[in-house]
């Protein structure tokens, strides 16, 4: 037994070291955001067994409250950067990252979460129970917290399970309405499209995973620069199918033929969500694997987004441009193929980063226009929101003299057409463009600069159409528009939002000055 013993004592001290690195700390106040997000889905999903049919709407209120209270503690994290699930003996390589770039991102998604909710609790007692409520919360609950941890993730395990989670409700989202082929449709086709990206994303990781032997980001962007010769092209495939994976996501061309019809085919609220916080989703994932992860490999991804930005913002801006006004769905087809135009100026400064000596600067750039861009955007799908409640089929024309049933909604829907456009009065638009393509002159990409500047011409025309068919006069007597509560908050919190902004645009870049690196 003493032999045994003896023989045994040497291996305690590097058994020690090797258990206490599976240890990892938790702060609970880093995670509280998500966190908050998923409890509030399991208490709305527990409290849908027990609450009866006449206090549904009870789950909405709960979850809009869930929602605020998740947003209010990204207050405490102000103070400075934390950390956590790092492992012992390597603290500044966490999974969990709680800095100015998630802090932002986490505003954006559980901000676009809150107005989304606001805007469901209409849309469910209009829906007259074709709509599960219980179940309708508990997803968008479970896609926010999903949506909230992704900007946080800082390992490449982490960012495809914060991905999924984020997803997966969604579809479950788009395809809930019962009986609606339409809808079903949509989910079918957004699933499909999705499930695609993700068993690319993961060929190219765990290619990336098998050329450097860790999946922590920072750890990723020393080793991939020390890789053997033998396994070069084993990385430099991971890299490009990582990216084709985040290119799905983020809907840039080619792989943005699911918008339309998931728009189309979602509850008005879930397309407003998908347009704004499945965008930042897809983003910030886009960004943490190209400039955190793979810097080294910029002459790759730098050129590939460049050309992805350029596609997308035309073939986006000319299919808003070919909408007709009198088909059926055609004001939320034109809004979703403006949001895929707007993909491709949020690519811009991504791109940029490659070429750019300041590339935390370039990364700034793509988030102050998506904080732009979801404030007035969400604003928009506001208001058709309220067209869509007297008039079903929303096609263009349905906006025909709705200054005169409704002066506020169709100021505010002009004051947010003319922010996504960049032309004043919606001075944060302009300031947004700008700062986009100053960001891609400075990093030399002039050409892509011109190719902007050519598609910024083309949305003018679709987006003052629009514009003027708000104040031309009515087609028969202008019937009144009544707006219920959660409808009205949610468009005068994106107006108030909008205008603020607007007055004071150089608050956005302040706010969007990410310190990423």
């Amino acid at each position: 037994m003493s032999s045994l013993a003896a023989a045994a004592q040497p291996l305690a001290p590097s058994a020690q070291p090797l258990a206490a690195n599976l240890v990892q700390s938790v702060d609970w106040l880093a995670i509280a955001p998500p966190t908050i997000a998923a409890i509030v889905g399991l208490v709305v999903l527990v409290a849908d067994l027990f609450v009866g049919d006449h206090k549904k709407a009870l789950l909405g209120w709960l979850s809009v409250a869930g929602l605020t209270a998740a947003t209010a503690t990204l207050l405490p994290l102000l103070d400075g950067d934390r950390a956590t699930f790092c492992l012992n003996g390597t603290p500044d390589v966490c999974s969990y990252t709680a800095d100015r770039f998630t802090l932002v991102l986490q505003l954006l998604v559980l901000g676009g979460a809150l107005l989304t909710a606001l805007l469901s609790v209409t849309a469910l007692k209009d829906a007259d129970k074709k709509l599960p409520e219980g179940e309708y919360w508990f997803l968008l609950l479970s896609s926010a917290a999903g949506a909230a941890l992704l900007p946080a993730s800082r390992d490449l395990a982490t960012l495809i399970v914060a991905l999924e989670v984020a997803s997966l409700p969604a579809f479950a989202l788009v395809g809930l309405r019962h009986g609606d082929r339409k809808s079903s449709e949509a989910a079918l086709k957004f699933f499909l499209s999705s499930v695609t990206a993700t068993a690319v994303s993961l060929m190219g990781i765990s290619f990336v995973y098998a050329s450097t032997g860790t999946l922590y980001l920072t750890q990723i962007a020393d080793r991939i620069q020390h890789v053997d010769g033998q396994l070069h092209t084993l990385t430099q495939t991971g890299v490009v199918l990582t990216l084709i994976g985040f290119a799905f996501k983020t809907a840039a061309v080619p792989f943005h033929f699911w918008v339309p019809d998931t728009y189309v085919g979602a509850p008005l609220p879930i397309a407003a969500y998908l347009s704004v916080v499945g965008k930042a989703v897809g983003f910030s994932g886009l960004i943490l694997v190209t400039v955190v992860a793979l810097p080294s490999y910029a002459d790759v991804w730098g050129p590939a987004l460049a050309a992805l930005a350029a596609l997308t913002m035309t073939v986006g801006n000319v299919g808003a441009l070919r909408q007709q006004p009198t088909r059926a769905y055609s004001a939320v087809r034109l809004l979703a193929w403006s949001s895929v135009g707007q993909a491709g100026y949020l690519l811009v400064p991504i791109a940029a980063a490659a070429y750019s000596d300041d590339p935390e600067r370039s990364i700034g750039s793509t988030v102050a226009y998506a904080l732009m861009y979801a404030a007035v955007n969400l604003g928009a799908f506001a208001v058709a929101a309220l067209v869509g409640r007297t008039r079903a089929l929303n096609r263009l024309t349905d906006y025909r003299g709705l200054h005169a049933s409704n002066p506020s909604a169709a100021l505010l829907l002009a004051f947010f057409l003319l922010c996504l456009a960049g032309l004043p009065p919606g001075i944060i638009g302009l300031f947004a463009k700008v700062t986009v393509f100053s960001a891609a002159v400075d990093a030399g990409l002039g050409w892509l600069a011109v190719v902007m500047a050519a598609n910024v011409v083309i949305a003018l025309y679709y987006y003052l159409q629009w514009t003027a068919l708000l104040f031309r006069a009515p087609e028969g007597e202008p019937a009144p528009h009544r707006i219920p509560a959660p409808l009205t908050a949610a468009i005068a919190l994106t107006g108030v939002l909008g205008i603020a902004l607007s007055g004071a645009p150089q608050l956005v870049l302040r706010f969007a000055d990410t310190g990423l690196f």
